[in-house]
């Protein structure tokens, strides 16, 4: 049993794909977006006695602000059925070496398995992981099992979110896949005015560029447009990825919004990845706290109207290489978190004062 670096796309994506720890941002491709994030990206993996992948760990390589100090980040790795095997000992002490190499002063990790799993937290325990607070990706998810026929997910939507499917159809809605640069260029437009309107953060369009070119080749990738009078009205791009798709980004223009073109966008979206033999329809991030006034509540209220339930991942874990260096960084999150939170109780108090005045 050996770790090393592995260079083979084909070798790599069918051992992900196949795992019980499958995610998109463990696919070979996601590494090649890690230019798009100002970091590198390494790929390790461990082959058996007779040279097949046994676990693998999509590494990306980044610098944490203000320290300017390396570290390495796995998101949603890494990627290994039995958590306890002799695999887990051999890939960590290869990314340690690496680490050294590099001078990076952790590595943070957050497995694509459920929370509270016995056996990947006490693995981590005795490797010397600890759980953070601060996690990189969304711990809390929304999903639907879409392996019901389309009459059986229909009949698990809320009334007025089935309504709302057939209401876009009837208006003069129509969706339909995109092609070519100007599609992107018009989702990419549309995305900015989201952006605008929503307040958060975008990449410039290259990035989304590249997603759709690098999952595209294999049929992984679908970029569906809404539009009404021959006008885009709003879309999504849902990428798929073993058994598992997910919608990643949504955009919707300010106009027609009355006409609910997001319901059947998603609704198209659903239907594409069961025809390419999806089990799971990953909405993505909902809040941590099911209760109303959270962030990202009306979101939430917007996925979980389409049936399924709520996915919850295992707390996000530092491996630590530089305590002094760690320690540092976990102030400064600290205070990050301080500053954060006291700007959202500011907003809070402005909003309730208006609705007040």
């Amino acid at each position: 049993m050996e770790a090393r670096i592995i260079t083979d796309c084909q070798q790599w994506n069918d051992f992900v794909e196949a795992s019980a720890c499958c995610n998109i941002t463990q696919s070979y491709e996601w590494g090649e977006l890690a230019p798009h994030l100002d970091v590198e990206a390494m790929r390790v993996g461990v082959l058996d006695d007779s040279g097949k992948l046994c676990a693998a760990m999509l590494v990306l390589i980044a610098r944490a602000p203000v320290l300017r100090r390396t570290y390495f980040y796995a998101p949603r790795g890494p990627v290994i059925d039995d958590p306890g095997s002799p695999a887990m000992t051999v890939l960590l002490n290869f990314v340690k070496a690496e680490a050294r190499k590099r001078h990076a002063f952790m590595l943070k990790i957050e497995p694509s398995v459920p929370d509270g799993d016995r056996q990947w937290l006490a693995t981590l325990q005795k490797q010397g992981l600890r759980p953070t607070p601060y996690a990189s990706h969304i711990r809390h998810e929304w999903v639907l099992d879409i392996r019901p026929d389309e009459k059986a997910l229909l009949a698990g939507m809320k009334e007025k979110w089935r309504y709302n499917v057939r209401l876009g159809g009837r208006k003069g809605v129509t969706v339909r896949q995109g092609t070519g640069q100007a599609d992107i260029d018009t989702f990419y437009r549309i995305y900015q005015a989201t952006s605008e309107r929503d307040q958060f953060f975008i990449h410039n369009k290259a990035h989304y560029e590249d997603v759709l070119r690098l999952f595209g080749k294999g049929d992984r990738a679908a970029l569906l447009l809404a539009e009404f009078e021959g006008k885009a009205i709003a879309g999504i791009i849902v990428l798929r990825f073993g058994r598992w798709s997910w919608y990643m980004y949504g955009a919707s223009s300010n106009e027609y919004r009355n006409l609910m073109p997001n319901h059947l966008l998603q609704w198209t979206g659903i239907q594409w990845a069961k025809a390419h033999g999806c089990w799971y329809y990953d909405f993505r991030g909902i809040p941590d706290i099911l209760e109303e006034g959270q962030e990202l509540w009306g979101v939430y209220v917007f996925k979980q109207g389409f049936g399924g339930y709520p996915m919850r991942s295992l707390e996000t874990h530092d491996l630590v290489y530089q305590p002094l260096v760690y320690a540092v960084y976990r102030r400064l999150l600290d205070v990050k978190r301080r500053r954060d939170e006291r700007r959202r109780e500011q907003i809070e108090k402005a909003r309730q004062s208006k609705e007040k005045a």
